[in-house]
């Protein structure tokens, strides 16, 4: 690979372990660090991966789908490299390669499962050509860095074309996803939940695609499962949802989830009907890139899931859940499985508006917070740089809440005089700083 690389993989890895030295995850850093050494570094380690190299874009589910996706190919025996702590834009991707390979420059890998930022495909399609790409939804998130849906989707659209031979798995429940896909003239494999589940759904939960994309007629839905997944079709025009190729059949959602795709049972101990379409979006670019996933519900059961996506701690007797939701469609999400748990609750609330978060937090005024006014909701507690906006969000519609500055004190807090069963709900930058906290104190206890 020549001297260039490998003195660009040494100081990668030297990086990445001082950052963890100093308690820093510093994988973007370390790929920063690698591409200015050697810019074309990317390019040559993802071209040494043997099969295939699988990306997952989308809003919601990405960093779970992806390391479900590993978790799977791994369980069959194949060698996999992936970005499993989420950092999904260029520099994120190519300290995933570079921390993979040896110091000579040689990356042993069967399959490469990546998550990649929708606004930043553009730029690392240009140094990966991906074999398959799991698209997973769409819905408006970070308004002052993405703007509105249309400009993602035109960002994905012209990645897209960066790979003229690049198929798509996609979520035909997402009316989005799929005008996308059919629009791209790839080749398409679909997934999906083609029958209904909830038997009512609020009228008041935003929708991303009420219009077809092919005429600007207003979509009409047999159901929904949420926001704007369902079953869809134009009046006008005709587009509608495609036959499911991987359809979850029988769901259930009681006891965790459990749903039936090619005449296989698949049960898990997790909450959120979400993950449904993140596990069958695993299995789906699984399938497709040729493994029988004998071993999958071994996998699934040993399946640990990415830091701050339902995880679960447990600190002196006390259980605690800590789950990410940086946008209206998986704010609803995360209150829908708050909600399943009837016994009682206490809530805290973290809301930051750094740069990685979109400093424009009107988004929280399109979630619905009043679900939370419940008699097993015993309380509710804000914390962030943006708490008072919090507050002020839930005094509109009537829910006491308690501002905490620190977010350290706000669990210490719930933790001594809570009822013992705390969910934590935190946007993008309070995710590791409040998994820190928790991982800390579960130590101690």
């Amino acid at each position: 690979m020549g001297v260039r690389t490998s003195a660009a993989i040494a100081a990668a890895k030297i990086m990445s372990a001082a950052c963890r030295l100093i308690g820093k995850q510093g994988v973007t850093y370390a790929g920063k660090l690698a591409m200015r050494i050697d810019p074309g570094i990317l390019k040559k380690l993802s071209g040494q991966v043997e099969k295939k190299i699988l990306v997952v874009c989308g809003t919601n589910g990405k960093t779970t789908t992806n390391n479900l996706l590993c978790a799977a190919l791994e369980g069959e025996g194949n060698r996999v490299v992936c970005n499993r702590t989420g950092s999904n834009m260029l520099m994120g991707v190519a300290a995933a390669f570079v921390l993979a390979a040896d110091l000579r420059g040689r990356l042993r890998a069967d399959y490469a499962c990546i998550e990649i930022d929708e606004a930043s495909a553009v730029r690392v399609f240009p140094h990966m050509k991906p074999d398959l790409m799991i698209l997973t939804n769409l819905f408006r998130d970070q308004l002052d860095r993405y703007g509105e849906i249309d400009l993602t989707m035109e960002k994905l659209s012209d990645a897209i074309k960066l790979v003229p031979d690049l198929e798509i798995a996609v979520n035909a429940d997402d009316p989005l996803c799929t005008w996308l896909a059919q629009e791209s003239g790839r080749k398409t494999v679909t997934f999906g939940i083609s029958r209904q589940v909830y038997t009512e759904q609020s009228s008041r939960e935003i929708r991303e695609g009420q219009f077809c994309k092919c005429c600007g007629t207003a979509l009409e839905y047999s159901f929904y499962h949420y926001s704007q997944m369902g079953d869809y079709r134009c009046p006008k025009c005709g587009f509608a949802r495609p036959p499911i190729r991987y359809d979850a059949a029988e769901v259930s959602l009681s006891d965790g989830l459990a749903f039936t795709v090619d005449g296989r049972r698949i049960s898990v101990d997790y909450r959120g009907f979400y993950n449904i379409y993140n596990i069958l979006a695993a299995y789906a670019g699984a399938t497709e890139a040729g493994e029988a996933l004998p071993h999958l519900d071994g996998v699934l059961k040993g399946y640990d899931p990415a830091f701050g996506r339902n995880e679960l701690f447990s600190i002196g007797g006390a259980r605690v859940l800590l789950n990410l939701a940086k946008n209206p469609a998986g704010f609803n999400q995360n209150i829908s499985s708050v909600m399943t748990d009837t016994s009682p609750k206490d809530l805290i609330i973290v809301i930051n508006d750094n740069a990685q978060d979109g400093t424009d937090v009107s988004w929280l005024w399109d979630v619905d917070f009043d679900r939370l006014a419940d008699e097993s909701v015993r309380s509710v507690t804000v914390s962030g740089i943006r708490g008072r906006d919090m507050q002020l969000r839930l005094k509109y519609v009537d829910i006491p809440s308690t501002l905490e500055e620190s977010v350290e004190e706000a669990i210490r807090k719930r933790l001594a005089d809570g009822c013992g069963n705390l969910y934590v709900l935190v946007n993008y930058t309070a995710l590791y700083h409040t998994h820190q906290i928790l991982k800390e104190m579960e130590k101690r206890k």
